[in-house]
């Protein structure tokens, strides 16, 4: 029955937070405005929190409403029925609440409400400024989900909008204006992991966290307080660093887990728009710190504070605008809100960009010269290694923008992303690698001493020449495994052990002088690990499935395809690399069963979610379902069951790597399975399976009169026909009582095991049914055909069609524990540095030159500070 009471108020709400988004801004705008900082006019400030509250309760109807849509299946409503359908659990019910860009959108606002009354309770005298920046972008951001069209303008995109209004052109709603569909099109196939729930909102709650270092900036240059805002700023932006390069790893390790495109970072322009402000977001980090121990780089902050946020801003149209829709797989449709994305990052883009030129000359600067034993030098010079890589992401990651640009002016451009992105970005990205990993480990050791030509020599030396010596072992040990090690790779690896060698040495010294760890030492560690982890697994990871049997699969495979992945019959051992490989049968994800169901265990029904099960389905002495029993399935994903013995050390492990065949998204997909070893994976996955959808070619059927415990011989098997019995439920027959069903009992031998085949012969109204009975591992099907009762003797019919098979990848990755080791060990480092300031309060103000004088240089004499 339609529905539209949950989608008015879901709307109104969305107007409500609108509307009380703009008052809000306003409001605090005029609290704050020709008043020095922490001077406010209290009724303006009384009604700017009252608006951001109306405001924050609003946002919080609208999800209520939205997801009550979702998990209601209300397929009234356009939204859930292209996300949702009725066989989703509600883990993924809520990531269908993300997945299109209205509920993606609707996820950042509320990440922005729940810092906003954060900031309500915290920013004290910053307040009114900060707040008047925040609702800004609150209310800039609820526009896009406001769903109002006047006349030709249309405002936003509604995720209330009904499927009749959304699609009107549909015939059905000429019979019927109150048509709901039955079922919604469903989560795209590739989403339903769990890293779906997790890794959106981790992600754009560091998308949301950038928002507050950028609205302290602005109301620093704003209310002229150029130096107070870095204390605050920087407690931010260490949250922002940690949640956003949290969030990052975890979308690799999905992409890991779940793509088969071998590894954990295609350099896609979605993934590129998400790295590229994090990059700029740790550079302003590390700007932040060098202005609070030296006083340095302050200009240098405010550009690259506000630089993070519009990058974000800038994402957003890449990712959101259509216009990568030729580029990237990942990118949203164009839902006709360029113009308003545009008018978005122009908006703050001006803002920030007239704010700086006005107080330019007004932002203090240091005269300290800076020479090669300044350790602030090494930050900064690190700092701008940061950005001049993400610059380079950006600049290629840009073409569809310029062209599009181009276009609209009338000029016709011909530019074309690389054709292989990830020899382009590899190829520069190596050498920002190298220069973090030496700048971190350098860095890190001049930061705590005091430096000049002996003690400097003296401290580098021991983790100089064991990098060096590290560095010589593993070439030789390349070498020694007959591969070679290009330049590039010898400095990065040379590089990134100085790296962690030079950061982990700097945390025992402190430990000796019982100093307070340093967050950014743990931190520098963590990544120069990454950059190992990176090396070793993308620089030298080894196919094990190279073709050695000098057969072509197929035309329609491409060289590499066909070189690269060994052909596995049906329960048929074959050697690939170390291992005797076996692929055993096809196995499905039964909800509450643990691991996987033969699929052979299982009779499909009408219903494509549900099945019977044929035998007890159990695991050790625990019976899940019993014989005849209905249970639930997930049939979009077929798991196929490999088993793995090392020849040498005998060692056994099964892996369940997944396919789907999804003609809408270009035909099989495919999930790897992983197996962990302490120094390697084995990165498994499918290239190709015989046709799912396609109608088996069965051979002609070749006749067998037999009488109980007869022996038949079936191409390599033999069977024995050991008697005739009822006819279970198992069978999916729907029996009634006045009904005839009799079912054959045939004990094959197989290979590796024996295989009760029950084909069936039934009789309804007259009418008689045959039901045949498979055995997939060995390609046979048995069909009982006629009954003679005064002779005794059966007649069963036997065809057989190509084994089954499967075409598998599998790649060795060297070390790549050392990526996520190390990701984990950068998250500590954040947060130790965030623990550390936790207690820290507002320094005391620094005045601000007057406009026209030259700064005095300050020379403080504080304690250290942390990198973070």
């Amino acid at each position: 029955m339609l529905n539209t009471l949950i989608g008015d108020v879901g709307h109104l709400s969305v107007i409500l937070a609108f509307v009380a988004a703009t008052v809000a801004a306003y409001s605090y705008y005029m609290a704050a405005r020709g008043r020095t900082l922490g001077d406010t006019d209290a009724g303006w400030m009384k009604l700017g929190r009252g608006a951001f509250i109306v405001h924050s309760v609003a946002v919080i109807s609208v999800i209520v409403c939205l997801f009550g849509i979702i998990h209601g299946h209300r397929y009234e409503y356009y939204y859930a029925w292209s996300h949702s359908s009725n066989h989703l659990p509600v883990y993924y019910m809520i990531s269908c609440f993300w997945e299109g860009q209205e509920g993606s959108f609707l996820l950042w606002i509320f990440w922005h409400v729940c810092l906003g009354l954060i900031l309500l309770r915290s920013a004290k005298r910053w307040e009114a400024p900060v707040m008047a920046i925040f609702a800004g972008v609150q209310l800039f951001l609820t526009s896009m989900i406001l769903g109002v069209v006047l006349g030709d303008l249309k405002i936003g995109s509604s995720p209330f909008i009904l499927l009749r209004d959304f699609m009107p052109d549909l015939p059905v709603w000429q019979t019927n204006p109150n048509f709901v569909p039955t079922d919604g099109t469903g989560l795209n196939a590739l989403l339903q992991n769990y890293w779906m729930v997790i890794h959106p909102p981790t992600l754009f709650l560091g998308f949301a966290l950038t928002l507050v270092p950028f609205a302290y900036a602005v109301a620093g240059l704003w209310k002229g307080e150029f130096t107070r805002w870095v204390r605050p700023a920087i407690r931010w932006s260490l949250w922002g660093g940690l949640i956003l390069g949290v969030g990052i790893m975890m979308g690799a390790y999905w992409a890991y887990e779940t793509l088969n495109f071998g590894g954990y970072w295609n350099w896609d322009p979605v993934e590129n728009a998400v790295y590229i402000p994090w990059l700029v977001l740790v550079a302003s980090l590390h700007g932040l710190v060098l202005w609070q121990r030296s006083k340095m780089a302050l200009r240098t902050s405010f550009v690259l504070v506000i630089a993070t946020f519009l990058l974000i801003l800038y994402a957003t149209f890449l990712t959101r605008s259509g216009v990568l829709g030729n580029a990237s797989v990942h990118s949203f449709t164009d839902l006709g809100l360029s113009g308003q994305l545009i008018i978005y990052l122009a908006a703050f883009v001006v803002l920030s960009v007239a704010l700086l030129v006005w107080r330019w000359k007004k932002i203090p600067i240091s005269e300290k010269e800076l020479t090669t034993y300044n350790a602030e030098l090494w930050v900064f010079v690190g700092a701008t290694v940061l950005c001049l890589g993400a610059f380079q992401v950006l600049f290629t990651t840009s073409i569809p923008v310029y062209n599009a640009f181009l276009g609209f002016i009338g000029i016709k451009s011909n530019l074309a992303l690389p054709a292989d992105q990830i020899a382009h970005y590899t190829k520069f990205q190596l050498w920002l690698g190298v220069g973090v990993a030496f700048c971190s480990g350098l860095a890190q050791i001049m930061w705590w001493q005091k430096n000049d030509r002996a003690s400097l020599s003296s401290t580098l030396t021991v983790p100089a020449m064991l990098a060096l010596l590290g560095s010589a072992l593993v070439i030789l040990l390349v070498q020694y495994n007959g591969k070679k090690m290009e330049l590039t790779y010898i400095v990065l690896l040379t590089t990134a052990l100085f790296g962690v060698l030079a950061n982990l040495s700097m945390v025992f010294t402190l430990l000796r002088r019982k100093v307070s760890l340093s967050g950014g030492g743990v931190a520098h560690m963590g990544i120069a690990l990454m950059l190992l982890g990176i090396l070793a697994s993308s620089g030298y990871s080894n196919i094990i499935s190279q073709n050695t049997s000098g057969l072509l699969y197929s035309r329609e495979f491409d060289q590499t395809t066909n070189q690269d992945n060994v052909l596995l019959w049906r329960n048929d051992p074959s050697r690939m690399g170390p291992y005797d490989v076996r692929y055993t049968g096809q196995y499905f994800d039964v909800p509450g069963v643990p691991g996987y169901v033969d699929k052979q265990q299982l009779y499909r029904t009408d219903d494509e979610y549900k099945a019977l099960a044929r035998a007890d389905i159990k695991r050790g002495d625990k019976v899940y379902y019993k014989a005849g029993d209905t249970l639930e399935i997930l049939p979009e994903n077929t798991y196929y069951r490999v088993e793995y013995e090392n020849r040498e050390t005998k060692d056994k492990f099964t892996l369940y790597p997944r396919a789907q065949v999804n003609e809408q998204m270009g035909g099989l997909l495919a999930s790897p399975d992983i197996k962990v070893f302490l120094d390697h994976d084995i990165y498994s996955h499918i290239s190709a399976v015989p046709p799912i959808d396609k109608e088996k070619d069965w051979s002609e059927v070749k006749e067998h009169v037999l009488s109980i415990g007869d022996t038949i011989f079936l191409n390599d098997y033999f069977a024995v026909f050991r008697g005739v019995e009822p006819a279970k439920q198992t069978a999916g027959l729907g029996l009634t009582k006045d009904d005839l069903a009799i079912q054959g009992d045939f004990l094959v031998s197989g290979e590796k095991k024996q295989y009760h085949v029950h084909p069936v012969f039934a009789v309804r109204n007259r009418l008689i049914g045959r039901m045949p009975d498979e055995v997939e591992d060995l390609g046979l099907r048995l069909s009982f055909l006629n009954v003679d009762p005064q002779q005794g003797k059966f007649t069963f019919g036997v065809s057989t069609t190509q084994k089954d098979y499967i075409i598998l990848k599998a790649v060795e990755k060297p070390f790549i524990n050392l990526l996520w080791s190390g990701t984990l060990l950068m998250a500590v480092g954040f947060g130790m540095a965030i623990y550390k300031r936790r207690r820290e309060t507002e320094a005391p103000a620094v005045p601000a030159p007057e406009a026209g004088t030259k700064p005095r240089p300050v020379i403080p004499q504080p304690k250290p500070q942390a990198v973070a």
